[in-house]
């Protein structure tokens, strides 16, 4: 099913306008206050030294502007950067491809970086540490190695599950830095800057109507409000107001806390356990999705917000998700009536 929350799925639509909405300095960028305010004294610090950033991983859930810091670095650190994904990395060589059309100081960012394969890990190993690679040429007893030294570059890897990453690979990064979610007056700032680029005024009540629906996402709340904005047209409404925002909303199917149909599906299975907890795999066929949409996408903002826990034992619904349904919490075993 189709989701207006999903941040896994994007139509072109989606992809170009994301682009054109997406800021390029540090002075556009909202949220993330802390990252940005060291990323900005060791970027400084690189620039004095007139050497190439240390390498840098971000990890989190998706939709949190990953992709965005890495390209405002390059910005900040006036380099060329090439963008990949791990699973356009099939063999060892496409990477050697690519590392050896670096220059000084560019930058290569890898997204979902945990999807690369063994093989392809291994050049990075030396790459990152030594800037340097050894090819294997010939086979049997002809082969040799051919060790080809690269530029000083800046690898920025990105992932939604920093739990897959090798322990080799995660060493060998500088510095790591965990998204965080964004508050609703975050994504409200962020709405607002958007709505100008669209050419089209919102309201304060109006932003934070989309941004409190948004699961503390920048990408959702961006495509909430293209999606606001067409009902806003549609009704030859020059300002996107706060009734027809909630109008939107409600039509499209997400709560004022955000959920979806999917979100309150898995919800409400959770309570209809009793307190129990509940495996991966069972919650996965029940909700007829794949472990890995469940546990990428479904989960994050939920368990962050307090919505359901995970135990040795599997999933559990929490008492916030039983105020939510309105629905009462089960006693504990050994409680008295």
């Amino acid at each position: 099913m189709e989701r207006v929350v999903d941040i896994e799925t994007f139509s072109m639509e989606d992809q170009n306008s994301e682009l054109s909405l997406r800021p390029d300095a540090w002075s556009e960028y909202i949220g993330q206050e802390q990252i940005k305010k060291n990323l900005g004294v060791f970027i400084e610090a690189s620039k004095k030294r007139e050497e190439a950033l240390d390498h840098v991983l971000f990890f989190g859930p998706p939709g949190l502007g990953k992709t965005t810091l890495a390209l405002i670095i390059a910005n900040e650190m006036h380099a060329n950067i090439k963008v990949t994904a791990a699973p356009m990395i099939e063999k060892s060589g496409d990477l050697a491809a690519i590392l050896t059309n670096l220059e000084e100081g560019d930058i290569l960012f890898i997204d979902e970086i945990h999807r690369l394969s063994p093989a392809v890990e291994e050049i990075l190993y030396s790459s990152m540490e030594d800037f340097r690679i050894d090819i294997i040429i010939g086979s049997g007893p002809a082969a040799q190695t051919v060790k080809i030294d690269l530029p000083r570059f800046t690898l920025i890897g990105a992932t939604t599950r920093a739990g897959m990453l090798s322990n080799p690979l995660r060493d060998r990064f500088g510095m790591s830095f965990r998204m965080q979610f964004y508050t609703s007056e975050e994504l409200a700032r962020i709405i607002a800057q958007a709505a100008k680029k669209l050419e089209r005024e919102i309201v304060h009540e109006a932003a934070i109507e989309i941004a409190k629906r948004s699961r503390g996402t920048p990408r959702i709340a961006l495509r909430l409000l293209r999606r606001v904005r067409d009902f806003a047209e549609v009704a030859n409404e020059e300002h996107i107001h706060h009734e027809r925002t909630k109008y939107a909303l409600d039509e499209l199917g997400i709560n004022s806390h955000g959920f979806d149909e999917m979100d309150l599906r898995l919800l409400h299975l959770l309570a209809s356990a009793n307190g129990r907890a509940m495996g991966l795999s069972t919650i996965a066929a029940a909700l007829s999705e794949d472990e890995g949409t469940v546990e990428d996408v479904l989960e994050p903002y939920l368990i962050a917000n307090g919505y359901l826990e995970r135990t040795a034992k599997g999933r559990r619904a929490t008492r916030m998700t039983y105020d939510v349904l309105k629905l009462s919490m089960p006693l504990e075993k050994g409680t008295l009536l």
